[in-house]
């Protein structure tokens, strides 16, 4: 029987400010997304605490030894600010770096013509636009302004169906990395909850509007342009290993043939992936509801959620026991909750490998980039290398079954990723 590789990305889980994280704001300098939670109030994290947590993050409430065959290190994030939509691509082999940053201000005339030219309605408000009377295109105040932008709908007011036929028209023009389709139920109409953001943007506070707390919200994510045939997922699955996608993943990931559960509880992201692990292959699932904690600067919601995914994660090892097998723990970003805003923080992230096969602990050298979650993935699977695969996925050699410490290469081996994203769309 074939191994079985299972990628868990705790969606917003950093360890620590990279050095560049105050470009931007000062006070990210600071950032420590587990330290905070830590801090914050005792958690009981047995299985992180034994994947090696403690040894990336040294912490009083975390063990500084494991008797568990993990390799552990950290990895920069590889991409510009900090956001979930480059951080699953560069994770999958993409190359982020050159991702444009632009206001969607300094593009509202060719986004007013591109919709006018697709028969819609368009009126500017307070720095963004009103779409049909009732869909805003803004800017995305959740991720470092100017990496995303949102076209953001009421269900009651218009179906899923034309807020995404809208946000896909501002998609072939928009030189930012991911537009984002949103449809929820709201509080109040949009229009309430329309504030500045950081750098000169405008756009919806959408965690105040109640899209998040009202349920029904329907997500899509519309990224630039990119080689997917050279990402992770579709390599595994030309190489004939079943692809399961879960949660977030499930959105923003690219593979025609895999099987996709999305889903934001994390109880449910949870169930699905122990379901998936049954079939196998390469399983991707995303744990979004740290994000969310994140964002609404809950720290005691976002540690309670890490107790939740510790158990989940116990719940997993036993059935990952085959030589081969891989469960990956990491994140695509940190946010901290209490470092007085809700924005993303640019903070190095835990990789935590355990292997089954391997002996004792391994520790690892810094990564310069999340492509070293691909390279891991898509040597366990031993995925073919090069041209026979489509091009390898951030620098990854394939072709070795059982991983070692080869798994996390040192920068100075890592190649960098093979398919570049364009800085436009």
């Amino acid at each position: 029987m074939s191994t079985t590789t299972v990628i868990v990305v705790i969606d917003g889980f950093g360890i620590g400010a990279m050095p560049d994280a105050g470009a931007l704001r000062p006070g990210d300098l600071h950032a420590d997304t587990c330290g905070h939670v830590l801090d914050a109030r005792p958690l009981r994290l047995p299985t992180l605490g034994a994947l090696g947590l403690g040894l990336v993050h040294p912490h009083p409430d975390l063990p500084r030894e494991t008797e568990l065959p993990v390799a552990v290190g950290r990895a920069a994030l590889g991409y510009p600010g900090a956001d979930t939509y480059a951080g699953h691509q560069t994770m999958m082999g993409a190359d982020f770096r050159r991702v444009t940053v632009a206001r969607l201000a300094d593009h509202i005339d060719a986004v007013t013509a591109a919709l006018t030219a697709a028969g819609h309605e368009v009126v500017p408000h307070d720095g963004l636009l009103i779409v049909d009377g009732a869909v805003l295109v803004h800017d995305n105040l959740e991720a470092d302004p100017g990496i995303n932008w949102n076209t953001s709908g009421r269900l009651t007011d218009r179906p899923f169906g034309d807020i995404l036929a809208i946000a896909r028209t501002v998609r072939t023009v928009a030189p930012v990395a991911r537009v984002i389709a949103v449809g929820g139920y709201a509080d109040a109409a949009l229009t309430h909850f329309v504030r500045p953001g950081e750098g000169g943007t405008t756009g919806l506070d959408t965690p105040a509007s109640g899209f998040y707390r009202n349920g029904g919200l329907a997500v899509q994510h519309l990224g630039a342009e990119l080689d997917h045939s050279r990402q992770l997922p579709e390599r595994a699955a030309r190489a004939g290993i079943p692809v399961t996608l879960i949660g977030k993943a499930a959105d923003i990931l690219a593979c025609e043939a895999a099987v996709r559960r999305p889903a934001v509880p994390t109880a449910d992201v949870l169930a699905h992936t122990v379901a998936a692990v049954r079939t196998g292959g390469l399983i991707v699932a995303n744990v979004q509801e740290t994000d969310l904690a994140g964002h609404q600067q809950d720290t005691d919601r976002y540690g309670r959620l890490l107790e939740q995914i510790d158990a989940g994660l116990a719940e997993l090892l036993p059935l990952l026991s085959r030589p081969g097998d891989r469960l990956i723990v990491t994140g695509d970003h940190g946010n901290d909750p209490t470092i007085g805003h809700a924005f993303h923080t640019r903070e190095y992230v835990p990789v935590l490998i355990h292997r089954p096969e391997a002996r004792g602990l391994s520790r690892l050298p810094d990564a310069p980039s999340l492509t070293t979650i691909a390279t891991i993935a898509a040597r366990a699977l031993a995925l073919p290398s090069g041209g026979s695969s489509g091009g390898s996925s951030g620098g990854s050699s394939g072709g070795s079954s059982i991983a070692g410490e080869a798994d996390f290469p040192s920068p100075s081996a890592n190649p960098g990723p093979a398919n570049p994203s364009p800085s436009g769309a």
